[in-house]
């Protein structure tokens, strides 16, 4: 999707006639079914004005332009992409990454790669816009298969600061910049007419239209499952490309791994975001990139299914890096070099419960027992995915603690999204429905890149997942609340059909094997809870959404009916049952990259939700 495209000769008269951010606004509210922001209104009719003018100056006018490129699988957007040939008569394709910054707004960073931006009210670390544009460049390349074809297409990707002055003094062209500026030029404003030569070198002979049509038509490539490539990613070289605020988060981490031999300060790394926004992904490349490089790094979560699966994946060699929180309650102080935290909400208040080996077990905050032993401690969390009232992990708790052993504090968040279609709307809509937090997404509609059903029967839902799963095997699952009782296996080993509603039956997963649920093929045949679905991924999710949690339309609120819940961890004493319970759904309704098919036992509770969906659902 692109928010506008055509020839370079209308493109200029959109901008000399002042309609081309009006025409771009019209085609985002069409299509996101919201009003654009008055700031990125602005920034088109200022920035685009300084493409045409590059554009006249280049005399690129049998050439195309495609402006607010939708990047597939998310809802990240690409400035401007120009189409042409070259001398030879190759098709090329340059992707231009416009930036507004002032030298007065960037700062240095200490973290390699990245720069400090003013944005007036807040000020944010994050990548130097060449790796930024490396970032898409290599997310063009991994997913469209155009540029794998005989007939050659090439790419290229610039930056273009227009209101930025080119120097080595300056921020942006420090040094420590120059391969990557190299790689992917960055053009001050002083630098015009470099960038003018730049653009007329690879599009001077036209052919814009055509170069167009073939990488508009071009086929997307499938997007990768995280477990898939785990081995390798730990074993062998870095596999998923990473954009934006991943960029950034990367860069502070490796910066300041690279520095522990030459302090002895503590640092502490925050990186937050919602379901499939890349936290796994970050912190298992991180994971491989770290040990490849020599240091002594561990991988730690509270998910005792999620562990389990990664030990399973990498085998004997590297299971042993592979750890629980409770793990390093006796570890010395700076024992250890590198402490990666996935699903960090799930932190308890201490290494004490009946889980924990008599030998591990500690009264200390389990937080204070995972900074102190590690001399840069990472910790990668969604706090809207704590489940149970035993789990306290927050920025807040991560960031007292830091306090306490005089650790340097960074926290990033990640905000694009490359689960649930690519479509971030789709997420605020689930989070709103269900009051999780306000968003303006208050209504489904069709532009959320993925498929969503409501059915009315659990059978029904089930012969849904069990068609996607011979379409491709063992890639979708069926979840619930915890909505009904837990058995062991008969005595034979076959399971008990628990989980019975109006002549449909399926049995939750193996009591002793249930961190094999998200993997194994037996997983197809079984009903996984929050505790097994929750940092795992799937093509498609069939959720059953119990009568734990209902809205009541009379009160106009949600409301908890601990009588319907097994849940006994949850449910007891916990005087923030409807919260907890919400953050179940969300993480449920939150576990599929392509579709997401829903049965709720409650009435109120599914014409709730259908109130909140479009027509078409």
């Amino acid at each position: 999707m692109r928010l506008y495209e055509g020839s370079i000769q209308t493109f200029k008269e959109d901008v000399l006639q002042n309609r081309i951010a009006d025409k771009i606004a019209a085609k985002y509210q069409e299509y996101y079914k919201k009003r654009v922001n008055p700031s990125e209104h602005s920034s088109w009719n200022i920035s685009l004005r300084f493409v045409k003018d590059v554009l006249e100056f280049a005399g690129t006018e049998n050439n195309y332009i495609a402006v607010e490129y939708e990047l597939p699988y998310s809802e990240k957007r690409i400035d401007v992409l120009l189409f042409g040939k070259n001398k030879k008569g190759e098709g090329n394709i340059i992707l231009i990454e416009l930036k507004q910054w002032s030298n007065e707004n960037v700062k240095d960073c200490e973290n390699d790669g990245n720069v400090l931006v003013n944005y007036g009210k807040f000020r944010k670390e994050q990548a130097h816009p060449s790796l930024q544009a490396q970032g898409y460049y290599y997310l063009l390349k991994d997913f469209m298969s155009v540029f794998d074809e005989k007939k050659k297409i090439l790419l290229s990707a610039c930056v273009y600061c227009h209101n930025y002055k080119g120097g080595e003094k300056e921020v942006l062209y420090l040094p420590k910049f120059n391969k990557t500026i190299e790689e992917y030029p960055l053009f001050s404003k002083e630098e015009f007419i470099d960038l003018g030569k730049y653009l007329k070198e690879k599009l001077g002979s036209g052919g814009g239209l055509e170069v167009f049509n073939r990488f508009a038509f071009s086929t997307i490539r499938p997007s990768k499952r995280l477990l898939d490539h785990t081995k390798d990613m730990i074993n062998k070289q870095q596999i998923f490309n990473l954009i934006d605020d991943q960029i950034s988060a990367y860069n502070a981490i490796m910066s300041q791994a690279k520095k522990l031999a030459n302090t002895k300060e503590k640092s502490v790394i925050i990186v937050k975001g919602g379901p499939g926004t890349g936290k796994s992904v970050i912190a298992l490349e991180v994971m491989g990139e770290l040990l490849r490089s020599g240091r002594k790094v561990f991988h730690a979560t509270g998910s005792s299914a999620f562990t389990k699966t990664l030990r399973k994946i990498l085998g004997i060699r590297s299971q042993h890096l592979f750890k629980f929180f409770f793990n390093f309650t006796k570890s010395g102080e700076n024992e250890i070099d590198i402490l990666v935290c996935d699903e960090a909400h799930r932190i308890r208040k201490d290494s004490n419960d009946y889980g924990v080996p008599w030998k591990l077990k500690s009264k200390n905050p389990q937080i204070d027992d995972l900074i102190k032993p590690s001399k840069l401690s990472i910790f990668f969390m969604d706090e809207h995915q704590v489940v149970r009232p035993s789990e306290i992990g927050s920025v807040e708790l991560i960031k007292d603690s830091a306090k306490k052993f005089g650790a340097k504090i960074f926290e990033f968040e990640l905000q694009t999204q490359f689960r649930c279609g690519g479509s971030d709307s789709y997420l605020q809509w689930v989070e709103n429905v269900l009051g999780v937090k306000e968003s303006e997404w208050q209504i489904l509609t069709e532009k959320i890149g993925m498929e969503f059903k409501i059915v009315d029967n659990p059978n029904e839902l089930k012969k849904l997942i069990e068609e996607k799963n011979k379409e491709k095997l063992n890639s979708s699952r069926i979840v619930a609340g915890f909505c009904w009782p837990w058995s062991e296996p008969n005595s034979d080993g076959s399971l008990v059909n628990d989980v019975k509603i109006n002549g449909f039956e399926m049995p939750w997963e193996k009591k002793n094997e249930f961190w094999k649920w998200a993997t194994d093929d037996s997983g197809m045949e079984q009903v996984g809870t929050v505790y097994t679905a929750q940092g795992f991924e799937f093509d498609y999710i069939g959720v059953i959404f119990g009568n734990d949690l209902v809205y009541d339309m009379g009160e106009e609120k949600w409301i908890a009916k601990p009588e319907n819940s097994y849940d006994s961890m949850v449910k007891r004493n916990n005087k923030d049952l409807v919260r907890h319970l919400k953050n179940v759904y969300r993480v449920l309704l939150s576990r599929a990259h392509k579709g997401v098919f829903v049965y709720f036992v409650d009435r109120d509770t599914e014409n709730y939700f259908r109130s909140k969906i479009a027509g078409r659902f």
